[in-house]
């Protein structure tokens, strides 16, 4: 997505225990090779496996995968390339050139991730669950997940926030009817069917992040559904502070009250969850804490 900044980054300048120049390649059959129980990715594009297996029916297998001995002796774990084993399948090769390297589930795992990261090949919501179990089941901080991926901080922030919205949403995301971006300022919204009612006012319309942001800010603000409280309104009679108030609830995708004072005032700024005030925080300090 255009909006993601990529790895730019080897799998092995990342993971260096994994890959590296020296390693030795070996003939493995195809069908002592079993599936890397941490891969990420659900949906394989057809097409571009169609391609991959044109090219290895002509050229080989070009790059070697990477295997870790399984705990029973005899077969291997697949650790990276799975694309390559599944096109090598088809097209009739009954051996692929490989890495053996012992390698512990948690980088299983990072391989994974990374691999598909560098190739765009996972949803918004398969990266996000990826990102959220390497955090659960390694106890990874957001820093230090995104210091082992070679990503931002926010980036990862922002990535596991969506997993905050409901199931429908995470349909759109999933299908490419929606971008993170067009996503995010739902999390504002603490009403699961106004939620889905904005997603498809944002998809049939094409709103942009930037719209999206007010288009939430107009359901949040005060009287975007319902009359406005008598404080509300007081708030508001100042024409400027009311054009600053509405220009703060756009910039934040949040609602925001403005209460003056007498030689100063308060400003407030309402979040809805632990996701949604991270994502406020990384939108204020957006080099972190």
């Amino acid at each position: 997505m255009a909006e993601k900044k990529r790895l730019g980054r080897g799998l092995g300048a990342l993971i260096p225990e994994v890959m590296d120049d020296s390693s030795e390649t070996n003939e493995i059959p195809l069908d002592r090779i079993d599936p890397n129980p941490y891969q990420p990715r659900r949906d394989f594009d057809d097409e571009k496996l169609k391609e991959l297996t044109v090219s290895i029916k002509e050229h080989g297998v070009l790059q070697a995968v990477v295997l870790s001995p399984a705990d029973e002796g005899k077969n291997y774990t697949l650790v990276a390339g799975e694309r390559r084993c599944r096109a090598a399948r088809q097209a009739g090769l009954k051996t692929i050139p490989a890495v053996i390297k012992p390698v512990d589930r948690k980088t299983m795992l990072e391989v994974a991730l990374i691999e598909n990261l560098q190739r765009e090949d996972l949803n918004p919501v398969e990266e996000a669950m990826a990102y959220k179990r390497l955090m659960q089941e390694h106890n990874y901080t957001q820093e230090e997940l995104a210091r082992r991926l070679g990503r931002s901080r926010p980036s990862i922030a922002n990535s596991v926030r969506l997993l905050g919205l409901p199931d429908k949403i995470f349909d759109f995301l999933a299908e490419h009817e929606m971008t993170p971006g067009q996503a995010r300022p739902l999390l504002a919204i603490n009403d699961q069917q106004k939620q889905e009612e904005a997603a498809r006012k944002i998809m049939k319309e094409g709103l942009s992040a930037r719209e999206a942001e007010r288009l939430v800010s107009k359901i949040n603000s005060p009287g975007g559904n319902k009359k406005p409280e008598k404080q509300d309104q007081e708030m508001v009679q100042d024409p400027l502070q009311a054009e600053l108030q509405l220009q703060l609830q756009r910039a934040l995708g949040t609602k925001v009250r403005i209460k003056p004072g007498k030689s100063g005032g308060i400003i407030e700024v309402f979040y809805y969850g632990e996701e949604d005030l991270e994502r406020l925080v990384s939108k204020v300090l957006p080099e972190g804490i």
